[in-house]
């Protein structure tokens, strides 16, 4: 983990007494579980410039883990990226920069705008390149993007979440390490610790001035606080509505305005709602839970078994069919840990199967086998598939080719169609197929849906 600083022009020197480390000497600081080390690789009129590296004990990172019976601990990234973990450490060497407080003599440089170049990481983000950099333009940087500089045979370099970032702007010291301890949780969205209302008053203290006008405003709080809990209880101040030409959240896929999500949702609650069998309902890749809530108050219901194979999205769904209970009426999802590639007996011949954005996370060539086992062997009576169109990312302007990392493949409008004719020849099921979202023409929709229904008599 590192981060660079290099101030240019007029003034350079000042850094050194901002940071309050005198660049004669190394500022080395070993505690349990890390080690900070400060130096400076320039020191002139007009060029100053510091490293500062952070360096965790691998060991001390998975003690009293929640996850320590788990392979996890022992590979992962945690060790190595920029992360809050890094916020942490690093905080004793810079809180004099971060405070803004030096001697007297230098107080006005406090204030002073310095000629910046930032560098930090690697840094592990879900975040797009677009969306990284719309983090700090606002804030007034250039921000520059580099990944590792390794060969490969296919495209993993252009799909790897790790990234190193390079800010160059006109910024004071103590609002850029401001602005760094905001976002660099946001960007790895990972906290290595419990978190309380301690972490709005972060909030407070470091987006004090800049915050609540940042054009991605909630999406950094959101992914700061994580939980509803505790982003219900930001202050009015901190927060302000987004214009309606940046998206609520980057990970939904830059989509616009109207949420493409509660639009699917829509979709196949109407659906189900039509159906002469609705009675038991499987809900393939559930997350958190979401959709399985709306199925829980269509009438006529009487079970649904929310499979998903994520713990974390498990639990959170947990929590979620916990909350909805309290609604009159509500049958209540069981939740099970669940995949495609292993048989349950549990889904076997249900009313109504829903694959929602789901079909786009398997690898293309392992397709067959699971829809195999969907079609062959647990028979819903009516199966519903939703996918993104790919033709409609040009729409977006997106950068990506796909729309989340995590996609093995998007399909065509004619792709998803010859996939699903053949499905239903195979197993002996009628299909409909549709759109989901606002159309454009020569793009189709957003989204796809698919409607099989199983033809009388094709039971095994």
């Amino acid at each position: 983990m590192q981060l660079a600083i290099k101030a240019v022009g007029e003034g350079a020197r000042a850094l050194s007494f901002l940071l309050a480390k005198n660049p004669q000497n190394l500022y080395d600081r070993t505690e349990k579980g890390y080690r900070v080390r400060l130096t400076y690789t320039v020191f002139t009129e007009t060029e100053v410039e510091v490293i500062l590296f952070v360096t965790p004990d691998p060991v001390e990172l998975v003690k009293n883990s929640p996850d320590t019976f788990k392979i996890t601990q022992y590979i992962n990234d945690r060790e190595f990226v920029v992360s809050s973990i890094f916020c942490s450490y690093a905080r004793s060497a810079l809180a004099t920069a971060i405070n803004g407080r030096t001697i007297e003599e230098y107080l006005p440089w406090v204030t002073h705008a310095f000629q910046l170049n930032v560098s930090f990481g690697p840094v592990a983000t879900d975040l797009s390149d677009s969306v990284v950099t719309g983090l700090f333009e606002p804030l007034g940087f250039q921000v520059i993007i580099e990944r590792g500089d390794v060969d490969y045979l296919f495209k993993l370099k252009d799909k790897s979440s790790a990234r190193f970032l390079h800010l160059q702007g006109r910024v004071t010291l103590q609002n850029t390490l401001n602005y760094l301890y905001v976002l660099i949780p946001v960007l790895d969205d990972y906290k290595h610790y419990f978190m309380d209302e301690r972490e709005i008053e972060k909030l407070q203290r470091y987006g004090e001035g800049w915050l609540a006008n940042h054009p991605f405003n909630e999406v950094i709080i959101k992914r700061s606080l994580r939980f509803r809990e505790l982003i219900d209880k930001v202050p009015p101040e901190l927060m302000t509505k987004i214009p309606e030409s940046f998206p609520s959240d980057p990970l939904d896929n830059r989509e616009p305005a109207i949420n493409l999500n509660e639009l699917r949702y829509e979709t196949i609650v109407k659906i189900i709602e039509t159906l002469p069998s609705k009675e038991t309902i499987v809900d393939f890749g559930s997350g958190e839970g979401k959709l399985s809530v709306r199925l829980g108050l269509i009438p006529q219901v009487q079970e649904i078994l929310a499979v998903e194979p994520t713990e974390r999205l498990l639990l959170r769904a947990m929590k979620r069919f916990a909350q909805a209970s309290l609604q009159e009426g509500f049958i209540s999802p069981t939740p099970i840990w669940g995949s495609f590639y292993y048989y349950d007996e549990r889904v076997r011949n249900k009313d109504v199967m829903i694959l929602g954005e789901v079909i786009e996370h398997i690898d293309e060539h392992r397709l067959p086998r699971v829809m195999d086992t969907i079609f062959g062997s647990y028979q819903p009576k009516t199966l519903i598939i939703t996918t993104p169109n790919v033709e409609y990312n040009q729409v977006y302007e997106m950068e990506e080719e796909m729309r989340h990392k995590d996609h093995r493949f998007e399909w065509t409008r004619a792709e998803f169609i010859a996939w699903c004719n053949s499905w239903a020849d195979q197993y002996s099921y009628g299909v409909k197929i549709d759109g989901i979202g606002q159309e454009v023409e020569g793009f189709g929709q957003p989204s796809q849906i698919a409607i099989f229904t199983r033809q009388v008599g094709s039971e095994k």
